[in-house]
């Protein structure tokens, strides 16, 4: 009876893999699966050896990093002395992934990266670690393949999971009723992202946004979406003094519906430019952080939807210029210029053209068990 571990970190990376696992069932149902993931691997019946509220933190405090160098060492633990699995699935998670490989490599484990870390837009070198330690990469993006290919690892291009697994756009109409929206008036939604680290420093500004586009055009009605991870503590503390609707739990339904979107930097940006839907996209952090990206970055563009079109279409607005005022112009534009919209539009629909229609965590079930079974 084959055994496969799954390392998770973060909210997506577990919606990720319980796709994945999901789809390995059908074709090995009697895989034993454990994994460190969420609320979603939970429901498909995989035995949790941590949760990922410790891992889902960022930064360089000394608790931080104390708290994954010894979640890393029990967790390596575990799985070379007690689970010894067949192979270990690394999902996402570049730093933390990484340095758990290598360990589990030197186990004589074997091991496989589902949507390995972002090499080409920065710290190129991460490359190395990923020929040395990892056996075989399920990429998401096709320009990936050869990437790896040439520095001489084995790669299978599984096609982007949000291809198959996003949802149809919502109904306008019913969305709406729903939530007691005005359909009379246009809707701005905003996404401050899924970790506290981003609500520290994008929701303030965020706010003020939403409140002077409300101020300045009474047509204007706002949405703020909260992430499920996130405790209603934590979230509402931002939201003094406004009337702003919280949608938690229909993310992706809202952003189908919207006329425009504020988002921070991430996978939303792709999903929002799947359902061709105007946003800017605006991150910010302590300066010596991004500091440290300009050092190691290999584009001049974050938005996967720009890198994925290779030009500006999504407006980034990063650090310094993360004002209301730059945020309120772009999404003005979006909502009143209707050359700028329809021109926009018709640009974020070029990106599903340049992804596979693949299912992606079929391709990446079929890899893996292929893998189990010592068929490669």
């Amino acid at each position: 009876m084959k055994k496969l571990f799954i390392i998770t970190g973060e909210y997506s990376g577990d919606i990720h893999a319980a796709h994945v696992v999901r789809e390995l069932r059908k074709i090995n149902p009697d895989i034993i699966i454990e994994g460190v993931g969420g609320i979603n691997l939970k429901n498909e019946g995989v035995k949790l050896f941590s949760t990922q509220e410790k891992m889902g933190a960022m930064g360089i405090s000394p608790s931080i990093i104390f708290n994954h160098i010894m979640l890393g060492k029990r967790l390596v633990d575990y799985i070379t002395k007690d689970f010894k699995p067949d192979a270990v699935l690394h999902i996402d998670y570049g730093a933390f992934n990484l340095n758990v490989s290598k360990f589990i490599k030197k186990a004589g484990i074997r091991t496989i990266y589902y949507i390995p870390p972002q090499v080409w837009a920065s710290r190129k070198w991460r490359i190395n670690a990923i020929k040395k330690n990892i056996d075989e990469v399920l990429c998401i993006f096709p320009f990936e393949k050869s990437l790896y290919e040439n520095h001489g690892i084995k790669c299978h291009y599984c096609g982007h999971p949000l291809i198959s697994q996003l949802p149809e756009p919502a109904d306008r109409h019913e969305f709406f009723k729903k939530y007691n929206l005005d359909k009379n008036k246009k809707l701005v939604s905003v996404f401050p992202g899924s970790r506290k680290f981003e609500l520290l420093n994008l929701m303030n500004v965020f706010i003020k946004s939403a409140k002077e586009l409300q101020k300045k055009h009474p047509d204007i009605q706002i949405c703020i979406s909260q992430a499920p991870n996130l405790s209603d503590e934590v979230f509402n503390k931002y939201l003094k003094d406004t009337d702003f609707k919280v949608i938690k739990g229909d993310n992706q339904a809202l952003l189908s519906v919207s006329d425009a979107l504020i988002l921070a930097s991430g996978t939303v940006a792709l999903e929002a430019a799947l359902y061709k839907i105007p946003m800017i996209i605006a991150y910010k952090g302590p300066f010596i952080f991004y500091l440290i990206y300009l050092l190691v970055r290999c584009i001049n563009m974050v938005s996967l939807p720009n890198i994925i079109l290779g030009k500006i279409v999504v407006p980034e607005i990063l650090e310094c210029d993360v004002k209301v005022c730059n945020i309120i112009s772009k999404i003005e534009s979006f909502l009143y210029d209707n050359k700028i919209r329809t021109d926009n539009i018709n640009e974020l629909a070029k990106v599903k053209e340049k992804l596979s229609d693949k299912v992606s965590s079929k391709e990446a079930a079929f890899e893996i068990n292929k893998i189990l079974l010592n068929e490669t």
